[in-house]
């Protein structure tokens, strides 16, 4: 795999900077294309990129995979399992059916 771009890191800064977490195409040091296509073994809904933890969020399972040497561990024996105190973004919080 490529090493990461100067444009990735821009991208990402840029993120930062607006205060929102970069989508996975955004995120410094794995291949954008490989990330688009990833998605939680379990449940298979798409997964949120944790920068500062440096691990592939699946909101759906509470599960969060490690990202190791810039490479997704996508094994659920792996995996780090989400505690209730972790903050899930708004957009991604359930919401009652009216």
């Amino acid at each position: 795999m490529p090493p990461a771009s100067d444009t990735d890191a821009v991208t990402a800064a840029a993120a930062i900077e607006r205060e929102e977490t970069p989508t996975l195409a955004e995120a410094p040091g794995i291949d954008p294309k490989l990330l688009e296509i990833l998605v939680c073994p379990l449940t298979k809904q798409v997964l949120r990129y944790d920068r500062a933890r440096q691990e592939l969020v699946s909101d759906a399972a509470g599960l969060a995979y490690p990202i190791r040497d810039g490479i997704p561990i996508m094994l659920v024996d792996e995996a780090r399992e989400l505690g209730q105190d972790e903050d899930i973004p708004d957009a991604l919080k359930p919401t009652e059916d009216r």
